[in-house]
């Protein structure tokens, strides 16, 4: 069985794409074991001059190491991630790398209609960045538009072809972890890169 993370991109109690992971979650328990883990507990990112994260980071870090891919679903603000995903993406590229060449699966929730489109963008350059250079699944986006109205009392979707279109997203994202696994025979030296890599001396 597939092991995979759900990322809930927000600190928010209320959000809709906690309630999509949970669905993913539950959709696809034959296909593959979802943990959701949150971000609300975690501190403000502030360079400690010692390179050592908090323990509720390194705790999220271990938990993508261990993992075969990650799945994070994001809200859009100003057209943007949320501060308190770039926070947690800030912390788990200071001394530790678990994201280097972890296959990443976006998808995004959102109130209007554009279903976190920029955000999902703004996310993709993110995580290409030299300390974290995931893996991220190409030509790719699932974009859950006016998602207060998208689920059932039972946190079911309610729309078939939403479902179907999520259904081939993740079968095509079990392939691309396959994929993913016989290409990383540069993975050591691409975290070494990424650990010596200082935006100082860019």
């Amino acid at each position: 069985m597939v092991r995979l993370i759900g990322l809930v991109g927000t600190n928010s109690d209320q959000s809709t794409n906690r309630q999509l992971l949970k669905f993913m979650k539950k959709h696809f328990v034959s296909q593959a074991e979802i943990e959701i883990v949150e971000i609300k507990d975690l501190p403000i990112f502030n360079k400690p001059e010692e390179i050592k994260v908090p323990e509720s980071v390194q705790t999220i870090a271990d938990k993508i190491e261990a993992a075969e891919g990650v799945i994070i679903s994001t809200p859009e603000y100003d057209h943007a991630v949320p501060a308190s995903l770039i926070n947690t993406l800030n912390w788990l590229s200071y001394g530790i790398y678990p994201f280097v060449d972890k296959p990443v699966m976006i998808t995004g929730a959102s109130y209007g209609t554009l279903g976190s489109s920029r955000a999902q963008m703004h996310l993709r350059q993110i995580l290409d960045a030299p300390e974290l250079k995931a893996r991220i699944m190409p030509s790719s986006e699932f974009l859950l538009s006016h998602s207060l109205q998208a689920f059932d009392e039972d946190n079911q979707l309610k729309d078939s072809e939403q479902i179907q279109q999520l259904e081939g997203l993740f079968k095509d994202f079990l392939i691309f972890i396959d994929i993913m696994k016989h290409l990383n025979h540069a993975h050591e030296s691409n975290k070494k890169v990424a650990e010596n890599f200082s935006w100082e001396e860019a």
